[in-house]
């Protein structure tokens, strides 16, 4: 049986030069961990200064924003101000009246469903969508078909291809547009294959009236995104992986579709008043609010984003490609090794910190247990991908800025071990 010593080199490799042990010393869960953490595609870690935004919010001046006219609470409603400020800036939307806090990436999805969907959409409208994304970019739609269906009006799902880079086939969409089609919704960063979809191939060739929604859930804190030269309508982020706290994220609304928008959750602070015929939205991003903010994790959020920036975020991309083609190149060799759509099947050399693969001759769960056994932390399973004709269970292997490339090393070390015993 391979063990841990097994893997681990005598000498540690170069590490790379965005990983100094400064950086490291970032992150508190880290700093005794024995274990490599190869998951951040699920959750990032969490660096010191968002904790202490955390416990400084439970431990001084807890107060409710915008409930009050003592500074306690007029404080908080101030730094929720900027905090949406800051996040407009550093995701590249033009007015944080854009920028809508949510409780994550499910609720944002679902709040453009609801609140743009059930208002917008008509009888034989048609929804563009990959089967292959995450269920929190697929189920909130045919939820949508299901609720519209009971008041008698029929909307189609229409399912586009993806291709073997893990990235959505422009062609195929392009194929399946109609005069119907009335929203293209994408991932823009693959959370199994790990492919970037940016539909910029489709500019110039589409309707403009065609809405796009990007979940940027794993782009978000990884890599550059920019909604406005993305040309997004809807854009959703997760705060929880992007240094965040779970319980938190972005919903970006282009102002373009505001008048198209109807409440989410209406209650108290919910940017509507009632009217003669009902409830009357008044104004952004407060239509999409209601209810007591997550006050710490969008304080969290502003302080996970001043990490970002000072690590500098072109840099963290670059770190994770230089990580995801050292990891690449170390599986390539192992014959019973078959890569899922991604960068590994790509031309040039592209990655942005996700490969998922299979080994043959163990099963996913079983070789997840082993890394694990030995020291590292992946993901297993379908990775939340509804139930498609070819899903495949996959061992999943994402980075972040704390891992090293000595950690890619031991690890690709450990798996080749692994598959010379199962042989």
């Amino acid at each position: 049986m391979v063990t841990r010593a097994e893997v681990t080199p005598a000498e540690v490799t170069r590490p790379s030069a965005l990983v100094p042990t400064s950086v490291r010393e970032l992150f508190p869960a880290l700093a005794d961990a024995t274990e490599v953490y190869l998951d951040s595609a699920a959750t990032t870690q969490k660096p010191l200064p968002v904790i202490e935004t955390i416990h400084r919010y439970h431990s001084a001046r807890t107060a409710n924003a915008g409930r009050g006219t003592y500074p306690w609470a007029t404080g908080l409603s101030a730094r929720i101000a900027h905090v949406r400020e800051h996040a407009a800036a550093f995701i590249g939307a033009e007015h944080a009246d854009e920028v809508v806090f949510t409780s994550g990436a499910t609720a944002g999805l679902n709040a453009v469903a609801l609140s743009w969907g059930m208002a917008d959409l008509g009888d034989g409208d048609e929804i563009l969508y990959n089967a292959t994304d995450h269920a929190s970019n697929v189920y909130p739609w045919h939820h949508l078909r299901g609720l519209l269906a009971r008041f008698g009006r029929h909307i189609a799902l229409v399912p586009y291809r993806v291709t073997g880079t893990g990235e959505a086939d422009t062609a195929d969409i392009l194929a399946k547009i109609t005069p119907r089609t009335r929203l293209i919704t994408t991932s823009h960063l693959h959370h199994v294959f790990g492919g970037r979809t940016t539909l910029e191939e489709l500019r110039g060739q589409i309707d403009p009236a065609i809405l796009l929604c990007f979940d940027c859930s794993q782009s978000g804190g990884h890599l550059p995104v920019d909604v406005t030269e993305l040309g997004a309508d809807f854009a959703i982020f997760a705060a929880h992986k992007m240094f965040g706290m779970p319980g938190t994220g972005i919903l970006y609304c282009r102002r373009r579709v505001h008048d198209r928008l109807v409440p989410f959750l209406p209650g108290g602070t919910s940017g509507v008043r009632l009217g003669a015929g009902g409830l009357l939205p008044e104004a952004m991003p407060e239509l999409l609010e209601g209810g007591t903010p997550n006050i710490p994790g969008i304080l969290a959020l502003g302080s996970a984003l001043d990490v970002l920036e000072s690590l500098d975020i072109s840099a963290i991309a670059a770190h994770n490609r230089d990580l995801t083609l050292r990891l690449i190149d170390g599986l390539r060799p192992l014959r019973r090794l078959e890569f899922l759509p991604g960068p590994a099947h790509a031309d040039c050399a592209v990655g942005y910190g996700i490969v998922s693969f299979t080994l043959d001759g163990i099963s996913a769960t079983d070789l997840g247990f082993v890394l694990s056994e030995l020291g590292f932390l992946v993901r297993t399973g379908a990775h939340c991908t509804p139930a498609v004709a070819d899903e495949v269970d996959s061992v999943r292997v994402s980075t972040h800025v704390y891992n090293t490339r000595d950690e890619i090393d031991r690890f690709t070390t450990c798996v080749n071990k692994i598959a010379e015993e199962v042989t």
